[in-house]
C-alpha cells in the first residue's frame, strides 16, 4: 500500500509539473504571438506614416487634343494618349454607379482596399500563380495613375497602404473622378471622356444609361472587348456582362424597375475605324497648324495640351466628297489623277470642305492647301479682284494652290468681300474657351474701282454663277476646274493627272481625257446639295 501511494504521488507530481510547464509555455507562445503582432502593427503604423501619395505618372498628365467639326461630330485627335480629363460633375449619375457596381460595389463604404482580395493577391504571386482580380476601384486608381504595374509583394503591400491614406485623405468623389480619367477602355482611350467618343461618337456628359454600363463592363477586359460591334462572340459576351451589370444597379436600388426594363443594348461605332479615317488627318493638319498659331504655342505643346477643337468642316460633306471622288474617271494609262475641292462661306471665311487627297497615309501632302494647279481661264472671273488688296498674288500666280483661287471665288459670290479662310471656329480647355474665330470681311475693289456682278440676277433669286476653266483645252486639256457659288456657299473643284517621277526624272503633266468636266460639274453639285442639308 505504501509502495502504491509513493506511485501515485509522483504521478501526481509530475501531472502537476506538466500542467505549471504546459501553462508556462502557453503563455510565452502568447507573449511571442502578442509581440509579433504588436510589432506586426507597429511596423504597418511606421510603413504607413512614411508612405506618401505620389504624384501621377507624367503619361497621366498628359492629354490628347481633340477635333470636332462644325456640329461637334468627333474628327480626330492628336497626342500620344488618347485621354481628356473631365470634372465628374459632367459624367452622369447612373454612368457612375454602373461604374462602381461593375467595378467595386462596395467602394462607397470600403476603406479603400479589399482585404480578401489582398491575400489572394498575395497567395497567387507566392505561388507563381496569374494575376488576381478583386482590386477595389480606390486599387485600381493607385496601381493605374500612381504605381508601376509590376506584380510583387512589395508593390501590392505599397498599393494598399497609398489606397488606404488615399482614402483617408481624399473624398470617394475624388477618387472616383480620377479613376475615370485614367481607367483602360480599349480602343486606345484612356478615360471616361475617349471612351464615350471611341465606342459611341458622344461627349462623356450625353452617355445613356445603356451606354454608360456598356463601358463600365468593359473595363474588365478592354483588349477584348474593343471589338465589340464588329465581332459578333465579342459583342455577345459584353452583352452577357452589361445585363450583369445593370441587375446589379436594380438589386441594389441605383435605377427602377422601369429604368432596367427600358434600358436596350447600344449601337457602338465600328472598329477599327473606316477608310475615310485616313482622310480626315489633312484636316487635322491644318486645324491643328490654325489652333496652335492662335493660341500662340507649338504644335506639340496643342497636342499634349488636353485641348477641344470645334473646327468649321462638315464632316458629312467631307465623308460624301471623299465617297464621290472615287467615282471620278480614270486618268490615262499610267497618269495619277490628282483631286482637291475646297467649299468656303463667302463673306465669312470658314472652310466646310477640304478635300486635299484620297489617303493620308499614302500621301501626306495635301492637294487643296498646298497644291500648285495650273489655272488658265479658271482664273478669268476674278481676275479684275487681283489689282491690289488680299488676292492680288493671284495676279502672279500661274499656278495658285485650290484653297487662294476657291477664296477668290468665295470673295466674288460675297459681291467683292474677302473673309480670310479659317478652319478652326474655337478652342476650349477644361470648360474655358481660350479661342473664338471673329471673321474680319474687307471689301475688294476690282481693277478700275468699278463695281463687279457676280452673275445675272435670276428673277426673283439670288446672285449665283458657274465657271468652268483650266488649263488647254479639248484633247490637250491639262488641268480642269469647276466653281459653283451663289451668296451662302461657293465650292471650287481642281483635277489634273501626272505621270509619277522615274528615275531622274521628275513627274509630268498628263492630258485629262473624256468625262472629267461632267464629273466636276456633279461632284460640285452633290456637295452644294450636301451642305444644303445640314
Amino acid at each position: 500500500m505504501i509502495r502504491l501511494r509513493r506511485v501515485t504521488v509522483r504521478r501526481t507530481n509530475w501531472l502537476v509539473r506538466a500542467r505549471r510547464r504546459r501553462g508556462r509555455w502557453l503563455r510565452r507562445a502568447l507573449v511571442a504571438v502578442l509581440a509579433l503582432t504588436l510589432a506586426a502593427c507597429g511596423a504597418v503604423v511606421v510603413a504607413y506614416r512614411m508612405t506618401d501619395i505620389p504624384k501621377p505618372h507624367p503619361e497621366t498628365a498628359v492629354q490628347s487634343t481633340v477635333f470636332l467639326d462644325r456640329n461637334g461630330d468627333y474628327l480626330g485627335r492628336r497626342g500620344p494618349v488618347d485621354r481628356q480629363d473631365v470634372p465628374l460633375s459632367q459624367v452622369p449619375r447612373q454612368v457612375r454607379d454602373a461604374v462602381i457596381a461593375a467595378e467595386n460595389r462596395s467602394f462607397r463604404t470600403d476603406s479603400g482596399v479589399s482585404p480578401t482580395a489582398l491575400v489572394r493577391a498575395a497567395v497567387a504571386t507566392l505561388s507563381g500563380g496569374g494575376r488576381q482580380g478583386g482590386s477595389t476601384i480606390t486599387q485600381q486608381y493607385v496601381k493605374n495613375a500612381l504605381l508601376s504595374p509590376e506584380q510583387s509583394l512589395d508593390r501590392k503591400a505599397r498599393e494598399a497602404l497609398i489606397a488606404i491614406k488615399l482614402d483617408r485623405t481624399r473624398t470617394k468623389d475624388e477618387i472616383l473622378e480620377g479613376y475615370l480619367n485614367t481607367v483602360y477602355f480599349g480602343r486606345g482611350a484612356a478615360g471616361i471622356q475617349s471612351a464615350a467618343r471611341n465606342y459611341f461618337g458622344v461627349d462623356a456628359r450625353d452617355l445613356t444609361l445603356a451606354q454608360g454600363a456598356a463601358l463600365a463592363a468593359v473595363i474588365n477586359l478592354p483588349s477584348y472587348y474593343e471589338r465589340v460591334g464588329a465581332d459578333t462572340k465579342v459583342t455577345a459576351t459584353l452583352r452577357n456582362r452589361w445585363e450583369w451589370v445593370l441587375d446589379g444597379m436594380r438589386g441594389t436600388g441605383l435605377i427602377s424597375a422601369a429604368e432596367r426594363t427600358a434600358a436596350h443594348f447600344p449601337a457602338f461605332r465600328f472598329y477599327p475605324p473606316g477608310e475615310t479615317e485616313g482622310q480626315r488627318q489633312y484636316l487635322i493638319d491644318i486645324a491643328a497648324a490654325e489652333a496652335a498659331e492662335r493660341l500662340g504655342i507649338s504644335q506639340d505643346e496643342l497636342a499634349r495640351g488636353g485641348y477641344t477643337v470645334r473646327t468649321t468642316f462638315d464632316l458629312a460633306a467631307q465623308d460624301a466628297t471623299t465617297e464621290r471622288v472615287r467615282d471620278a474617271p480614270r486618268a490615262r494609262l499610267g497618269a495619277a489623277l490628282r483631286t482637291a475641292m475646297v467649299a468656303v462661306v463667302p463673306g465669312d471665311g470658314a472652310v466646310r470642305v477640304l478635300y486635299g487627297g484620297a489617303d493620308y497615309t499614302k500621301q501626306p501632302f495635301n492637294n487643296a492647301v498646298s497644291g500648285a494647279v495650273e489655272a488658265g481661264t479658271a482664273v478669268d472671273p476674278v481676275a479684275p479682284l487681283t489689282a491690289d488688296g488680299p488676292l492680288a498674288p493671284l495676279r502672279k500666280a500661274a499656278a495658285p494652290s485650290p484653297l487662294r483661287l476657291a477664296t477668290a471665288y468665295a470673295t466674288l459670290a460675297a459681291q467683292q468681300t474677302y473673309a480670310e479662310p479659317y478652319t478652326v471656329s474655337k478652342v476650349t480647355r477644361a470648360g474655358r474657351t481660350l479661342h473664338t474665330a471673329r471673321p474680319k470681311p474687307v471689301r475688294v475693289l476690282s481693277e478700275g474701282g468699278g463695281v463687279m456682278t457676280a452673275a445675272p440676277r435670276p428673277p426673283g433669286g439670288e446672285p449665283t454663277f458657274a465657271h468652268t476653266g483650266g488649263a488647254g483645252s479639248g484633247p490637250g486639256t491639262r488641268t480642269l476646274w469647276h466653281t459653283a457659288a451663289d451668296p451662302k456657299l461657293s465650292v471650287t473643284v481642281s483635277l489634273f493627272a501626272e505621270y509619277p517621277a522615274r528615275g531622274k526624272r521628275p513627274p509630268r503633266p498628263a492630258r485629262l481625257g473624256d468625262g472629267f468636266e461632267k464629273f466636276a460639274m456633279s461632284a460640285v453639285e452633290e456637295v452644294r446639295e450636301q451642305l444644303g442639308r445640314s
